[in-house]
């Protein structure tokens, strides 16, 4: 055993202690009940100083909001620019149910937005390059992957240990929400094809509509600086997806290269603003793929650093202007009705466009405790819903099998809702499974990295890998699949069994506690070390027991070469 093993036994493995206030991850706490009256006080009996510095207070909080969301849209304009061929050759209609399902889910990972998948999907309906029923999988998968996002903004408050479990299960019930759905409603799909059906009645009499797609205020607002950075091709992600290559948008071609716009140019990756026409500072006339995809990263990594910077800003404004405020006060003033924050959430999320955005702005209020996470469940549902609009939006423009597929993700989401919010048992659900996963970054902080990476990554890989090898048409393959699928369920049912009735739970955590505090262990070990140097020290010079001094470097060689000198001439002597 290492001296570091010996260290991490003595170290306290318990999760880190809970504060006082038991946050709002559990029913069982609850504050005396505030009145409007103590909150209509609190709110606006100030003094002229007071108001002075809440004014200044708010005016920094939107400073750092409008930074934070011009973060999150370069973060997913660099994902799409970075990942957007990658994407688009994931769609296409020779693939099985779930194929399709883990499809939605790792392109919209990659691309950082539902809506946009949901666009391209019903694009790719509308030119019949996917079928109606593939897409309904294919918009079930991109409700699941819409939410790494939010979960990416949790993970800024690594810091605290407090906001880091509230934050986390805010924004993993929105998670635990999307898979209960598609467990309940895949099957229910696959079986009877519901939704094909319903939506098949809905558009019957439908005729396509000509117009413009509306633009909502927030990329009015944020669009003048994101798009002078760096602005994502959409016809490229279409193209690829309709079987062109990404290969195909190269090289880039502009009639007059001194003064590229988007009317002179064909574009890759990188494009040029659709109503101002400029290009942005990333395109570059001789890029080829590989470069445009390099500047993607570097936006996608420039969008995480403004996220957090201005994530920590925000948090820090916002808990000086309620460094005095009563949390029975806060909690009564947020504690609103759940389905009136389902219609804040869907009001909000039409007007943004995006539910990741909505998301991703309450996650850090959740973190800070100003909205609980009974609050947050209800505004995740109705940012859901509001971001169906933009697909319906883009079918109106398009064939009628395409606004059956906006269709259909809007009423895959009204049938979550009806099935998981209404009854409480029900609602407690996907609200318990995020506070389980909350707690459990109090053991161990690294959970939510190994979360996004298996949940949104590894385990959507595995499951397309293995749903395509029934569709190849090769008996072998379609054995190796029956075999590995088998497996993989037994394995499943033993580790569901082992984790809940034998000790496996207790295995996991104490595993995790370990690793958690080895690192407490590291972080602390030359403090530490520091300390009992100093602590022997005093205990030697209180026993009278002084250490000889130690010799200088100069004096060791001296020493040394008399040693050596000694033998020489002794090995001469015998």
């Amino acid at each position: 055993m290492t001296d570091i093993d010996k260290n991490v036994e003595n170290v306290d493995t318990t999760p880190e202690k809970e504060s006082k206030e038991e946050k709002d991850l559990g029913p069982e706490y609850e504050f005396e009940q505030a009145t409007w009256n103590e909150v209509f006080h609190s709110c606006c009996h100030h003094s002229p100083a007071e108001w002075g510095m809440i004014l200044l207070g708010l005016f920094g909080v939107l400073f750092f909001l409008y930074f934070f969301l011009l973060g999150i849209s370069l973060l997913g304009t660099g994902a799409k620019v970075m990942g957007g061929c990658t994407a688009g050759e994931m769609f296409g209609d020779d693939t099985n149910p779930v194929a399709g399902l883990m499809v939605g889910i790792l392109s919209t990972a990659l691309i950082q937005s539902s809506s946009t998948t949901t666009s391209i999907i019903v694009s790719l309906v509308g030119a019949e390059s996917v079928s109606v029923n593939q897409g309904i999988y294919m918009v079930m998968g991109a409700n699941i992957g819409t939410s790494v996002t939010n979960t990416l903004v949790a993970m800024g408050q690594l810091g605290d240990g407090d906001q880091l479990e509230r934050a986390f299960a805010g924004a993993t019930v929105h998670d635990m929400f999307n898979f209960l759905s598609v467990a309940v409603f895949f099957p229910i799909e696959l079986v009877t094809g519901y939704l094909a059906r319903l939506t098949k009645a809905c558009v019957d009499d439908w005729n396509k509509k000509d117009g413009e797609l509306w633009v909502g205020p927030l990329k009015a607002i944020i669009g003048p600086i994101s798009h002078k950075v760096i602005v994502a091709n959409y016809a490229v992600l279409t193209g690829v997806a309709k079987n062109k290559t990404c290969e195909d948008f190269y090289p880039i071609v502009c009639e007059n290269p001194e003064d590229p716009t988007r009317a002179t140019c064909q574009t890759g990756l990188i494009g040029c603003d659709i109503h101002t026409g400029v290009c942005p500072y990333f395109f570059q006339i001789d890029a080829t793929d590989a470069d445009d995809r390099m500047s993607g990263i570097a936006v996608f990594i420039l969008g995480i650093i403004m996220l957090f910077l201005c994530l920590f800003g925000m948090v820090a404004v916002l808990q000086k202007m309620m460094l005095k405020a009563s949390m029975r006060i806060v909690h009564k003033a947020t504690d609103i009705n759940g389905y009136i924050a389902i219609l804040i959430g869907m009001g909000v999320t039409m007007v943004v466009q995006s539910s990741s955005v909505t998301t991703s702005t309450f996650t850090p209020l959740v973190g800070m405790d100003v909205v609980k996470i009974e609050q947050m469940l209800p505004i995740t549902l109705g940012a859901n819903l509001g971001t169906t609009v933009t697909a319906i939006m883009a079918a109106m423009l398009s064939t009628t099998s395409a606004m059956q597929v906006a269709l259909a993700h809007m009423f895959f989401n009204l049938s979550g809702i009806i099935v998981w919010y209404p009854i409480p048992f029900m609602r407690n659900i996907p609200l318990n499974l995020a506070r389980g996963l909350g707690k459990s970054t109090r053991i161990w902080k690294g959970l939510p990295v190994v979360y996004i990476l298996s949940v949104f990554l590894v385990f959507p890989l595995l499951l397309l890998g293995l749903s395509l090898l029934y569709t190849q048409g090769v008996k072998g393959l379609t054995t190796i699949g029956i075999i590995l699928t088998v497996t993989i369920l037994l394995g499943i049912a033993y580790a569901v069994f082992w984790f809940c009735k034998a000790d496996g739970k207790e295995k996991v955590t104490a595993k995790m506690a370990k690793m958690q505090s080895r690192r407490r262990a590291m972080t602390s070990l030359a403090d530490d070390m520091e300390f009992l140097k100093s602590e022997v020290k005093f205990l030697k010079e209180r026993a009278g027991v002084m250490d000889e001094e130690a010799p200088t470097e100069a004096e060791a060689l001296t020493n040394v070469g008399k040693e050596g000198k000694e033998t020489e001439s002794v090995e001469e002597d015998a």
